[in-house]
């Protein structure tokens, strides 16, 4: 798994080679010549997080059927306004 290292000037001039870059690889991306961000594809994330879901999952949240939920009931009074 090659590292590729590029400045934020080159990413900001290239970002689809960074983006073919981060198919290999992670991309440093340096600002100054220090580190500043990596970039990494999608899949390279998830391993690295251990987040094997899909948006499907995530929109389901599985397990609020088990919550009972009853929202507190809202009185509204009106007021005459004083124009004096």
């Amino acid at each position: 798994m090659p590292i590729t290292t590029i400045s934020s000037r080159e990413f900001n001039q290239g970002a689809s080679e960074a983006k073919r870059a981060a198919r290999t690889g992670p991309v440093f991306i340096t600002d100054r010549g220090r580190p500043a961000h990596v970039l990494l594809t999608f899949e390279d994330y998830q391993i690295l997080t251990k987040q094997r879901r899909n948006i499907a999952d995530s929109l389901a949240m599985p397990g609020l059927a088990d919550i009972e939920f009853e929202p507190p009931r809202l009185t509204i009074e009106t007021q005459i306004p004083d124009l004096s």
